[in-house]
C-alpha cells in the first residue's frame, strides 16, 4: 500500500490519478488532496476517498471546505497549504500535478522531508532541475516521471547507464496544425488551438502541445531527470500517440513503449514502482491501429523546438525565463491579446533580453522567472 499525497486533484492529471486509485484500493491510498479553489469537486473526492487532509487555494474557501467535510478531514490553505501536504508524515510518494510553478516549493519540501515524488508539472524541473535532482541525490529520494512521454524513457532505460544511450527521442503528436501553413497561423483562434488531436488536457498543456512548447519543455525536463546532455535528446513526431518515446543505444537498437494514450497508465506506473499491478483500464489493439507513422519537426513552423534547445543548452536561469515567459504569452493568446504566432516571439523577446545566472540558487531561480513575467508581457 502506498500513501499518496496528490497535488492538482481537480485537474485533468488528478482526476486520472483518482480513476487509478479506485482501480487499486488495495494498492493506493490518497493520504491528501489539494485543488485550486474548486471546493464543490474537491469536497465531492475528499467523500470518495477520504483523505487524512486536503488544502485549497484560497484561504477564504477553506472554512466552506470545513463545513462540507466536517471535523474528521483537515483543511489547510494557500502555499502554505501545499506544503503542510507534501511533508505528512506518513506520506510516501507527493504526485505533483499543479500547473505552473506553484508546484516547485512543495516538491522541495517532499524531497528533504525524505518522500519521493512524482512529476506531472513540467515546470518543476524545467527551471530547476539541477536543484530540485540534486536534492533528491543528497536526500536518497527518487524523482519519478507521470509525463506520457518520460515515463516511457524511464521503462526503456530499465536502469541502463546513459553512456549507453545514443539518443533519446521524445515523440510529439505534432498538434491540430501539424499540416497547416505558416501563413495561416495568423488565423489560429483559441478554440482551435484547444481542439488537440490525441489527448484531453488542461488548457494550458493543450495550448503547449499546438505551439510544441510542450516538448521543448519535455526536452529539458528529459535532460535533468536521466541526467544526460540535451544535444541527445531528439524529437520526432508521431501522429497516432501510441509510441509514448524511445530509446536509442549505441549499438544501435532502439526500445519504445506502446499503448493508446491514457494517462492512468504513467499515472499507476510512477505510484506502483518499481512493481506493475494489473489493470484492464488500457487496451491497445495494433492489428486495429494498422500504421504507424513518423516524421520531422518542421522548426520553422514550430521554433518552441528551438527555443528550448537553446534554454536547455545555455542552461542557469534561461530555462526559467523560457518557462514564465511561455506562461505568460499563452495567457495573452487565450485572452485573445495576441496571435497564435506571437506566443513564441514573446518568449525569444524574453530570453534575447535576459543576462543568463549560471548555476543559479533557488532565489536567482524565482527572480528570473518575475523578471521573465514582466517582460513577456505583450
Amino acid at each position: 500500500m502506498k500513501n499518496v499525497v496528490l497535488l492538482g486533484s481537480t485537474g485533468s492529471i488528478g482526476t486520472s490519478t483518482l480513476k487509478v486509485a479506485e482501480d487499486l484500493p488495495d494498492r493506493i491510498r490518497l493520504l491528501g488532496l489539494a485543488a485550486g479553489n474548486n471546493v464543490q469537486l474537491l469536497s465531492e473526492q475528499s467523500r470518495r476517498h477520504r483523505p487524512r487532509a486536503v488544502s485549497v487555494t484560497a484561504p477564504a474557501r477553506a472554512g466552506e471546505l470545513r463545513a462540507l467535510l466536517g471535523p474528521e478531514t483537515e483543511v489547510f490553505s494557500g502555499s502554505e497549504g501545499l506544503l503542510r501536504l507534501a511533508t505528512l508524515p506518513e506520506a510516501d510518494i507527493v504526485l505533483i500535478a499543479i500547473v505552473g510553478t506553484a508546484g516547485l516549493q512543495p516538491a522541495l519540501a517532499a524531497i528533504r522531508a525524505g518522500k519521493d515524488i512524482a512529476v506531472a508539472s513540467k515546470e518543476i524541473l524545467v527551471m530547476a532541475g539541477e536543484t530540485v535532482m540534486a536534492e533528491a541525490q543528497r536526500h536518497g529520494v527518487r524523482v519519478l516521471a507521470v509525463d506520457s512521454e518520460h515515463s516511457a524513457i524511464f521503462q526503456c532505460l530499465d536502469g541502463k547507464p546513459t553512456r549507453s544511450v545514443r539518443r533519446l527521442w521524445l515523440t510529439a503528436s505534432g498538434g491540430p496544425f501539424r499540416r497547416t501553413p505558416k501563413q495561416e497561423f495568423a488565423h489560429i483562434t483559441v478554440e482551435r488551438a484547444l481542439q488537440h488531436p490525441s489527448w484531453v488536457m488542461g488548457r494550458k498543456v493543450t495550448i503547449d502541445s499546438a505551439t510544441l512548447f510542450n516538448k521543448g519543455l519535455e526536452m529539458i525536463e528529459a535532460r535533468w531527470l536521466f541526467n544526460i546532455e540535451i544535444n541527445r535528446v531528439q524529437v520526432i513526431v508521431h501522429p497516432q500517440s501510441v509510441v509514448h518515446s524511445m530509446v536509442e543505444f549505441v549499438d544501435g537498437s532502439i526500445i519504445a513503449q506502446l499503448s493508446s494514450p491514457d494517462m492512468c497508465l504513467p499515472i499507476q506506473y510512477a505510484l506502483t514502482y518499481p512493481e506493475r499491478a494489473g489493470s484492464d483500464r488500457v487496451q491497445t489493439h495494433l492489428a486495429k491501429l494498422g500504421t504507424l507513422t513518423f516524421e520531422e519537426p518542421d522548426l520553422e513552423r514550430f521554433p518552441a523546438l528551438g527555443l528550448a534547445r537553446r534554454a536547455g543548452d545555455v542552461g542557469g536561469t534561461l530555462p526559467a525565463v523560457l518557462n514564465a515567459a511561455n506562461e505568460v504569452a499563452v495567457d495573452a493568446f487565450c485572452e485573445r491579446r495576441i496571435q497564435f504566432e506571437q506566443i513564441s516571439q514573446c518568449v525569444a523577446r524574453a530570453m534575447h533580453a535576459h543576462r543568463v545566472v549560471a548555476h543559479p540558487t533557488l532565489e536567482q531561480i524565482l527572480e528570473a522567472d518575475a523578471w521573465a513575467r514582466t517582460q513577456a508581457k505583450p
